[in-house]
């Protein structure tokens, strides 16, 4: 699933292309809006929040989508060919004069008035890539959970949007905590949270999402399990965590990331 600063450069670029132009057409491939006809509204803005797109569409209605696994948007100039997949994988289609914005795979786009986008966003917790972030808010929704593994509380967007499995993984062994441990075993939450907003605030405008300073090998323990350790040899290992309503992967190093005891 892609992770809060792939979101964020997506907003960025769509922005670029598209705020302050209106739409020639709109075509939203999904039978609930098949028929709605958006012609003429001028896109006021794209913006990202956690990992949640949003098209301010006039001051009434934006178009909430989420990527989930594997949706995308690309932009063409009109008449160009799209290259993003097959026509049948097209969910949303926004025109101008200028450029033409395609959501594929996208297994969510809904419209919502304000009402609607505050209920969304009031479900989330603080995005950790704005420039304000409430770390604060954040640490005190932690801290509400003290038996809560720390790998599955900071995938819970409900605590903190815009976090993903990568980016909690790579987090969690540069400070030298294991996924499993607690909440209440951490000493330095905010540090911890700050690191991850650092990390990925460096790489949001880059499309890379690098740890290690190296391209070619840019993870230390996201997707590695069984290689060997970049720091110590020991060799990555792998389980599943429960989050939520999902069990997800964790990969951490069991040298670098040692058990943390707790009186």
């Amino acid at each position: 699933m892609p992770e809060g600063d792939t979101v964020w450069l997506a907003a960025r670029r769509l922005d670029d292309c598209l705020a302050g132009q209106e739409l020639t057409t709109a075509d939203l491939r999904v039978p609930a809006l098949a028929t709605v006809d958006l012609t003429g509204r001028t896109v006021e803005s794209v913006r990202a929040y956690g990992k949640h797109l949003l098209f301010r569409l006039g001051s009434d209605v934006s178009l909430h989508t989420h990527y989930r696994m594997d949706g995308t948007w690309h932009l063409y100039r009109p008449g160009r060919p799209w290259k993003g997949g097959p026509p049948w994988q097209v969910r949303a289609v926004l025109t101008t004069d200028e450029w033409q914005a395609v959501g594929y795979r996208l297994p969510v786009v809904e419209l919502l008035d304000a009402e609607g986008e505050q209920a969304l966003l009031g479900r989330l917790g603080p995005d950790i890539l704005d420039d304000d972030v409430a770390i604060d808010a954040i640490v005190d929704a932690l801290i509400a959970q003290p038996d809560r593994s720390i790998g599955d509380a900071l995938l819970d967007q409900s605590i903190v949007a815009g976090f993903g499995l990568i980016y909690v993984s790579e987090t969690l062994f540069l400070r030298g905590i294991p996924p499993q441990a607690t909440v209440a075993s951490i000493p330095d939450l905010t540090g911890l949270l700050d690191s991850g907003r650092r990390l990925m605030r460096a790489n949001r405008t880059r499309g890379a999402q690098a740890s290690t300073g190296n391209l070619r090998e840019q993870h230390y323990v996201y997707g590695r399990a069984g290689r060997p350790c970049l720091r110590c040899g020991t060799r990555i290992a792998y389980g599943k965590q429960r989050s939520g309503r999902y069990e997800r992967d964790a990969y951490w190093c069991p040298h670098c990331q040692p058990a943390i005891l707790t009186d």
